[in-house]
């Protein structure tokens, strides 16, 4: 690394190493991914689907941190709007799924193709 990039890398940063960082997200990453594909109930899917969506946070924040360049953690506020308008948009869904079928299995959502 850069000496003179490593002076502007913050201390407490510098203490955690970047790997460590992406292993993290990758796992969060990993089990978002697993949760979206094994899981039948709705809200367990949609909170996975927020689970990934703060893995790719914590990495752009990371690298943002680590580049010494904000447009990363800049870019990490418009994904935490545009999730905070997916949770308003998918709980509203999700719960009028649940008054109209009495259940979050997505699995019986077939019914509304017809």
């Amino acid at each position: 690394m850069d000496p003179t990039v490593s002076q502007t890398i913050p201390e407490v940063i510098r203490t955690v190493p970047l790997q460590y960082y992406v292993f993290f997200a990758s796992a969060l990453f990993a089990i978002g991914v697993t949760g979206v594909l094994v899981r039948r109930n709705a809200i367990i899917i949609f909170m996975c689907v927020e689970l990934m969506l703060n893995a790719v946070n914590i990495l752009l924040t990371a690298f943002s941190a680590y580049r010494s360049d904000p447009h990363g953690q800049i870019f990490v506020f418009f994904i935490m709007a545009v999730a905070a308008a997916e949770v308003s948009v998918g709980l509203g869904i999700i719960v009028m799924i649940y008054r109209n079928f009495q259940t979050t299995d997505v699995n019986l959502l077939s019914r509304l193709k017809w």
